[in-house]
């Protein structure tokens, strides 16, 4: 950890100019109709469970959520810890939805075809279990024609721009956009994040306050672009009788970025689930055309 805030310190430095806001990134996509509703942004809330710290504190992070009235999405490791079906089931009750993170974490889905094929099988599996529809890779490795073979309706392993990622190659966009596999008639709606993660705000970087978070999302309201933000239960603390360890930020700096979005943007955000995000960009590219040669126009 010592050595991974040096480099991201040093990173931190060359990346000013595109970093955490790369202007080129808010181009408007070929016929892009705007929100729902005449809303100013897209507010997409994602929670990406890495061990079983971070899902035994699900429950205290949904909660949070329910008092602030936002909708989230809930990434759980499938081959790396057991997820109760009861506990599925309770989130997709209070209208969270249930995604897939990675096939066990440890980095290695795409060090080769091979092995992203044998495992890819198996992630279906949990998809078609889990009735889930969405998808997002472990430290937001990608390979956009390899991730299409899954049988989602969209994808969540890229960004913007983040020089701190293992593979940095940002998407240049904070809007969504529809991805095509070469050949074939397979596609799938990908939803880059476009804040800054909390781990590396705030363990990394060690910010005291979710600044960052704020000043960014004040560009993108201006862009009229969409918001799109990973928290990771497990590096929160919800204890506040307690000190933060080394590798845990409060609660407080969450809570913090929700009110400020409750208030400031009252009434200007659209806060839709992932999967009802790509619902949205399918229907609006897909009417009375051929689905696959409109969404195209959207692709980045």
């Amino acid at each position: 950890m010592y050595f991974r805030r040096i480099i991201v310190k040093l990173k931190t430095a060359k990346s000013l100019q595109d970093w955490p806001i790369s202007e080129q990134s808010a181009k408007l996509p070929l016929n892009w109709q705007g929100w729902p509703d005449g809303k100013k942004f897209a507010f997409v809330l994602t929670h990406d469970v890495e061990s079983l710290v971070g899902l035994k504190k699900c429950r205290d992070l949904s909660d949070i959520d329910i008092k602030y009235g936002f909708k989230s999405l809930f990434n759980f490791v499938p081959y790396k810890y057991i997820v109760p079906a009861n506990f599925r089931r309770y989130l997709e009750g209070k209208s969270f939805e249930i995604g897939i993170h990675d096939y066990n974490h440890d980095g290695k889905l795409y060090r080769s075809k091979k092995i992203f094929d044998k495992r890819a099988s198996k992630i279906n599996e949990t998809i078609r279990q889990w009735n889930a529809c969405g998808f997002r890779s472990a430290a937001m490795h990608h390979n956009l024609e390899w991730i299409a073979n899954l049988d989602i309706s969209y994808d969540c392993s890229t960004f913007d721009t983040d020089p701190f990622e293992p593979q940095p190659d940002g998407v240049n966009t904070i809007f969504p956009f529809w991805y095509q596999q070469k050949g074939s008639d397979r596609g799938f709606v990908e939803i880059p994040y476009t804040l800054p993660q909390d781990f590396t705000l705030f363990i990394l970087q060690r910010e005291r306050d979710c600044r960052v978070w704020k000043e960014k999302l004040r560009w993108i309201v201006e862009k009229g672009g969409m918001a799109t933000v990973i928290v990771h239960p497990d590096y929160i603390n919800f204890d506040k009788s307690r000190k933060n360890k080394q590798e845990e930020y409060s609660s407080e700096i969450y809570e913090d970025f929700l009110m400020h979005i409750k208030t400031e943007y009252d009434g200007k955000y659209w806060n839709p689930l992932p999967k009802e995000m790509a619902s949205f960009i399918c229907e609006q590219f897909g009417k009375n055309q051929d689905k696959i040669s409109q969404l195209e126009l959207f692709h980045v």
